[in-house]
């Protein structure tokens, strides 16, 4: 069984959409035993499938935090780590992940699509109060409400 061909199609299956039968080489690649090297992809695409199509977060996780200390100059390892973490409801870290991806490759489609897709928030009213600060959430709704309203 050649490990790295497993990997490879694995990678390429969750690449094209096809998750489960990513996952199944994927997980077949990890639980073999090799003395060789594998790529840090295989542990991010598999930790990011086990996420979001398994429901095994706090797992697939590990994994995608074990992939990008393998590999933290991979924007792939961090675009899963962020979709990851993103799915575990971690926000903030998501965006840091996808901002560290960036860094490392600019003018990468999907990174850059993710970030859209996230969205940004705007600074709370007061910066000197936690964004939960009530004052914060009333105003901030109050300021939405107001930019939000087609214009005469």
């Amino acid at each position: 069984m050649d490990i790295g061909r497993l990997v490879r199609e694995g990678v390429a299956l969750c690449r094209e959409g096809n998750w489960n039968q990513g996952i199944e080489k994927l997980s077949a690649a990890a639980n073999a035993k090799s003395s060789g090297e594998v790529s840090s992809l295989m542990y991010s695409y598999l930790g990011y499938g086990l996420a979001k199509f398994k429901n095994k977060r706090r797992e697939g996780l590990a994994l995608c935090e074990h992939a990008v200390k393998v590999e933290f100059y991979q924007p792939e390892n961090q675009l899963n780590l962020a979709r990851t973490l993103l799915l575990n409801g971690n926000r903030k870290r998501a965006i840091e992940a996808v901002d560290r991806g960036l860094k490392i490759d600019g003018d990468h489609e999907e990174l850059l699509e993710f970030k859209r897709e996230m969205g940004s928030r705007r600074l709370p009213v007061f910066g000197f109060l936690h964004r939960d600060n009530f004052l914060n959430v009333f105003f901030g709704r109050l300021r939405h409400s107001i930019s939000s309203k087609p214009q005469k």
